[in-house]
C-alpha cells in the first residue's frame, strides 16, 4: 500500500525540484516511528539545502510532534499527501480529517517494478487492542469497482502480467473482495497473475475458496494476518479468528489448489503471552504449514488497550520473535527443497535472470530474459533461501 502511494506522490509531485524529498512514514510500531525519525534527521544532515515533507501514517497521528523537529519543512496528512494542490503548495501542516471519501488518481505505469501494486481500500472498522491503523487510516472504504478496473487495465496496457490488490484491510473491500478479483480477471484479461496484500482469515469465507479454485490466475501464495496461535492471546488482541479456524481455512485453500502456501504476520510478546500460549504460536505454524512469516515483537502504542495490559519484558518479546523467525526458516527451507525437480512459471525480475514463481519462491535463472516477461523453468535445486531454475 505504502508503495502504491509513495508511486502516487512522485507522479504528482513530478514537476517539484529534485531537492524536495517526501518521507512517507508508517506507524505500524513504534520501531516503525524511530526509524523514521532517524531517516529524516538523516536525509537533512546529508542534504541540508533539501525540503523535507513528512507524511503518511505517523504524520497524521502526531503532526506537531513532526512539525517540532528541525529537520522538517512540510508535514501533510494521508489524505493530503494524494492531493496535487497540497504536495505542491507551501503551507507548513495540512492534517485534516481521515474520514474523508478515499480517491486515488490513475497512474498509467510502475518504474523500477515487476508486478504493479494496486490499491483497492484504505481504513479499517475492526478494534485490535494493539493497532493505530484505524486512527491514522479511518473507516474501511473503498476505490470504486470501475476505477478498480481502470487501473489494472492502465497496468495491463504498459505491459504488467501481474498486479497486486492493497490495502490497510483488503479482504474487507466494501464492494467485496471476491467480486472486484472476478471484475479484474473477467474484464481485463491481459491479467495473468493476481495476487493480495494481507488479508485477515475472519474475511475469507468459502466465495473466496471458490474464486481460488475457479480462477487460475489467483496466484497460489497468501498472507494472512494472523497474529498468535493462542485463542485466548486472540481474543484479548481482539482479533476476530481463532486456531482452528487458521487451520481449517488453510485446508480449504488446498483441498482445490494443492499448490497454495500460507505466510502469516505473528506478534511475539503480547501483553499477557505465557510459554505456553506463545508454544502455541510455533504449533500453529507447523499445523497450518505456514512458510513465508513476518515476526514482529510487540510494540506499545500510546492510547491502545493492550499498552495498558500487563506487559511482557522487551527481552522476551525479541527472544520468542528470534525464536518463530528460525522455525519459518525452517519450514520455508523444507517447502524449497519440495520444489526440485518440477515445472514453475515465473515473472522475469528488473536484473534478468531471477524471478517468482506462482506460489511466490524465489527462482535464480541460469540465464537472462526480458524483464516482465513470463517464463516457464525447470527447478535444478536449493541456493540460500531461493531456487535455481
Amino acid at each position: 500500500m505504502n508503495t502504491f502511494e509513495s508511486t502516487v506522490i512522485g507522479r504528482l509531485g513530478a514537476h517539484l525540484p529534485d531537492s524536495v524529498v517526501v518521507v512517507n512514514t508508517c506507524a505500524v510500531t513504534g520501531e516503525a516511528e524511530r526509524q523514521c525519525r532517524q531517516m529524516i534527521r538523516k536525509l537533512k544532515r546529508e542534504n541540508p539545502n533539501n525540503t523535507l515533507i513528512v507524511t503518511g501514517c505517523a504524520a497524521q497521528l502526531n503532526p506537531e510532534k513532526y512539525a517540532a523537529m528541525p529537520e522538517v519543512d512540510r508535514v501533510l496528512g494521508n489524505h493530503e499527501k494524494l492531493k496535487k494542490e497540497l504536495l505542491c503548495g507551501d503551507e507548513k501542516v495540512v492534517v485534516g480529517d481521515i474520514e474523508q471519501d478515499f480517491d486515488l488518481p490513475l497512474i498509467t505505469d510502475f518504474e523500477g517494478r515487476d508486478r504493479a501494486f494496486l490499491q483497492i481500500q484504505q481504513g479499517c472498522d475492526h478494534k485490535c487492542t494493539f493497532c493505530v491503523v484505524r486512527f491514522a487510516r479511518g473507516h474501511n472504504k473503498g476505490l470504486p469497482p470501475d476505477q478498480v478496473v481502470a487501473q489494472a487495465r492502465a497496468f495491463a496496457a504498459v505491459g504488467f502480467h501481474e498486479i497486486v490488490l492493497t490495502g490497510a484491510d483488503v479482504a474487507s473491500y466494501p464492494d467485496g473482495l471476491v467480486a472486484i478479483t472476478r471484475r479484474i480477471l473477467d474484464e481485463v484479461p491481459e491479467i495473468k497473475r493476481l495476487r493480495y496484500g494481507s488479508l485477515d482469515p475472519a474475511a475469507l469465507g468459502d466465495d473466496f475458496v471458490a474464486l481460488v479454485k475457479d480462477y487460475p490466475a489467483v496466484m497460489p501464495h497468501f498472507h494472512l494476518s494472523i497474529q498468535a496461535g493462542d485463542n485466548l492471546i486472540l481474543k484479548r488482541m481482539g482479533r476476530r479468528h481463532t486456531r482452528e479456524e487458521v487451520i481449517q481455512l488453510a485446508q480449504k485453500l488446498r483441498a482445490v489448489r494443492p499448490d497454495v502456501v500460507l505466510g502469516a504476520d505473528f506478534i511475539t510478546g503480547f501483553p499477557t503471552e505465557t510459554d505456553a500460549q506463545f508454544e502455541n504460536t510455533k504449533k500453529l505454524v507447523t499445523e497450518a504449514k505456514l512458510t513465508h512469516l513476518h515476526v514482529f515483537p510487540y510494540s506499545e502504542r500510546p492510547g491502545t488497550p493492550a499498552a495498558k495490559m500487563e506487559q511482557v519484558p522487551v527481552a522476551e518479546r525479541r527472544a520468542r520473535a528470534v525464536q518463530l523467525r528460525a522455525l519459518g526458516d525452517e519450514m520455508h527451507e523444507a517447502l524449497l527443497r519440495k520444489m526440485v525437480g518440477r515445472e514453475m512459471t515465473i515473472v522475469v525480475e528488473d536484473d534478468g535472470k531471477s524471478g517468482w514463481t506462482e506460489n511466490y519462491l524465489h527462482v535464480i535463472l541460469n540465464k537472462t530474459h526480458p524483464k516482465g516477461s513470463l517464463v516457464s523453468v525447470t527447478i535444478k535445486g536449493v541456493k540460500d533461501d531461493a531456487l535455481v531454475g
